[in-house]
């Protein structure tokens, strides 16, 4: 579905192999964007998301059951985030999710997919998320449909984000991360946790959308593209789905257990092991900000290896360039990888390897022995 706004003055588009094509990829000057996006407010074009909207009585105790977090007592007004596990906890997809008007929404990356709980279902044991819910109903009293055709996502950025919906003509305004409010004409407005930056997404109609953007603009938003989107959310630390991940990867080391993962609910696919690892073990991996030789015009890609000497510690993801931080990289690397020595990212047999330093910021603190483990060290002890 390729966006109208592409038919925008400066709009480029981003290239056909992009996991963001057929949205504006800049606007120009992506590094402008971004300081923009820093100072004053920009707004992002993700129409390309998929939305799907779930209404039905058991909405909530329905979702409760198959997505990772939880769900029963989300009040109306509110959003969260979660996640489609498969039974070994290793992630499929990561939603944002939003409870309105007696509907839970949920807009995640395009062709976003989850394994099949019948591997005779989808193609390579996979199908898409939409197909994944509709064939999880059973007798539920939900009905969930595809709503992209319904709905298009923008996002506003930066310290004036407030402003420029207040002169957009916004009644009420998200105050709080994770507060929801319905906008006037259908659809509504999410205030999302983004590192020190204040976002809020627009979820709009996407009929309506060209009628939005214009009323965003002229309230003083300026155009941004997906990569000015994407600079800033590497420096959040915010993990995406087929960049930061791969077929191993479980919450824990992405950040998202109480995020989007819930440690304490009841049953659902890949508990157990999100259970197993937050009280009695430790992820194996963990997501850091790597900062990357600027002297050199190769970057490494996304999915390259870094390297310790000889020995691979981990692996690249989203790979970018910030306008304040120069290039820098998202990685997953093992917890047994230093991170106060050099290290080297990318692939050395293409000639894309560079030197790599972790950003001491982006380390989380150790939090000690896991809960269970102590309890159990406690009861051989007696």
């Amino acid at each position: 579905m390729t966006s109208p706004l592409l038919e925008f003055p400066g709009a480029v588009p981003a290239p056909d192999d992009d996991p963001d094509s057929g949205v504006p990829w800049h606007f120009g000057d992506p590094f402008a964007e971004q300081r923009r996006a820093a100072r004053s407010a920009v707004v992002v074009d993700r129409s390309h998301r998929q939305v799907i909207a779930v209404p039905g009585e058991e909405r909530l105790s329905w979702l409760h059951l198959v997505l990772s977090q939880h769900l029963t007592e989300l009040p109306e007004g509110r959003g969260t985030e979660s996640l489609v596990l498969d039974t070994h906890g290793r992630v499929d997809s990561h939603q944002m999710v939003a409870h309105l008007g007696g509907v839970v929404y949920l807009d995640a990356d395009r062709g976003t997919y989850a394994t099949s709980a019948l591997p005779t279902l989808g193609e390579n044991g996979k199908q898409p998320l939409f197909d994944y819910l509709e064939a999880m109903r059973f007798w539920s009293k939900v009905e969930p449909r595809e709503a992209t055709g319904e709905f298009a996502v923008f996002t506003i950025m930066g310290p004036e984000s407030g402003d420029v919906l207040d002169k957009a003509g916004v009644a009420t305004v998200p105050a709080e991360v994770d507060d929801v409010v319905a906008l006037p004409d259908g659809g509504y407005l999410r205030r999302v946790a983004f590192g020190g930056l204040s976002v809020v997404d627009a979820v709009v109609p996407r009929d309506e959308m060209v009628d939005w953007w214009t009323r965003l603009t002229d309230a003083g938003a300026h155009p941004a593209g997906t990569l000015a989107y994407e600079a800033l959310r590497v420096e959040a630390l915010r993990p995406r789905v087929g960049a930061e991940t791969d077929d191993r990867s479980i919450p824990h080391e992405l950040g998202w257990i109480h995020v989007a993962a819930h440690v304490a609910k009841g049953c659902y696919r890949g508990q157990e092991t999100v259970a197993k690892v937050h009280n009695v073990g430790k992820p194996p991996r963990r997501l850091l900000l790597l900062h990357l030789d600027g002297s050199v015009e190769v970057r490494p890609e996304t999915g390259d290896p870094v390297w310790h000497g000889d020995r691979k510690v981990g692996r690249v993801g989203s790979v970018v360039l910030h306008h304040e931080l120069g290039p820098v990289a998202l990685a997953l690397l093992k917890r047994s990888a230093p991170v106060d020595v050099e290290l080297v990212a990318g692939d050395r047999d293409e000639e894309r390897a560079v030197a790599a330093a972790v950003d001491p910021d982006s380390v989380p603190p150790d939090t000690g022995e896991p809960p269970g483990r102590l309890a159990a060290q406690g009861l051989r002890g007696r």
